[in-house]
């Protein structure tokens, strides 16, 4: 399911003196099947870009096109209904995962909670039962266990889980995350983005990553996208983007710490790559390096 975004503009409380344009003449193809890490600082307009993509933010200026359906500009006014696409059905299609999602939980049981979005397309009885059955189990929770007991009364990492299951429950083919390990310790990021990894083979094909960590970016995503100041600066694959040390300064993105480490021992006079964006990818440097073969 491709996506194509085409000169694309949105001004916060236009027509002000608050006015702030967040978004300038983006342009932007998504093949179906990619997984694209969307990188910048805060107040970038990374998730003012693509809350656009299931209309949660109505298109100002600019065409956003997601498979079948087209969304045009109106200068934010109210299209009138026979011109408006299927919001309901775009939304089932392209998902959306918040940053801390587990805080929008709010149903009386996991069941109820992970079932409210499907319920909200239009899935009934017994098919909406199978879907949140599965999504509860794909996010990698007993659903036996979980099914009956208050969302509330569950860990951080569980909750978050639940929410994802949520939209899961949609059969969503796109699936967008804004910071989906923001607060987590280590091993629950780990868990996480394995979870994603595997989301993506088995139901959503197409995945968008809004991150602020360049080793999960580097380590996870075929492509990434750059946004700064509103604009889209340049999209890149990981190696063509943390490789060239000028650019990322100039647009003052760090690098993932393998890489930087890769670097520095280069520097020092280990004849090491400084392309490897991975712990293995390192250790594999280190070894040609020192003429070990495996």
């Amino acid at each position: 399911m491709p996506i194509k975004i085409t000169d694309l503009n949105y001004v916060y409380s236009a027509g002000t003196p608050f006015a702030k344009h967040a978004l300038k003449n983006v342009d932007l193809y998504i093949e179906d099947g990619e997984f694209w890490g969307v990188i910048g600082h805060t107040g970038s307009g990374k998730s003012t870009l693509f809350s656009h993509l299931n209309a949660l933010t109505r298109i100002q200026s600019g065409v956003i096109q997601v498979d079948e359906f087209t969304m045009t500009g109106n200068g934010g006014k109210k299209l009138k209904r026979k011109n408006r696409p299927d919001f309901k059905a775009l939304r089932a299609r392209v998902g959306m995962v918040f940053q801390y999602p587990e805080y929008q939980l709010f149903a009386e049981s996991v069941e109820e909670d992970v079932a409210f979005g499907a319920k909200n397309i239009g899935i009934k009885g017994d098919e909406l039962a199978e879907r949140v059955e599965n999504a509860i189990k794909m996010v990698g929770l007993d659903y036996e266990e979980v099914r009956s007991r208050s969302p509330f009364d569950l860990s951080g990492g569980q909750k978050r889980r639940v929410a994802l299951a949520g939209v899961l429950a949609m059969h969503p083919k796109v699936l967008v995350l804004d910071e989906p390990t923001a607060g987590l310790d280590p091993r629950g990021k780990k868990e996480i983005l394995d979870l994603i990894t595997e989301i993506k083979a088995a139901l959503c094909p197409t995945i968008i990553m809004i991150s602020h960590n360049m080793d999960e970016v580097a380590r996870y995503c075929d492509k990434i996208a750059v946004m700064a100041d509103g604009e889209l600066k340049l999209t890149a694959t990981p190696k063509e983007l943390f490789t060239q040390t000028g650019l990322l300064e100039s647009l003052h993105i760090e690098m993932p710490q393998v890489t930087a480490l890769a670097c520095a021992l280069a520097s020092r006079g280990l004849d090491v790559s400084g392309a490897a964006l991975t712990e293995d990818e390192l250790v594999e440097e280190i070894l040609r390096a020192k003429g070990v073969t495996a």
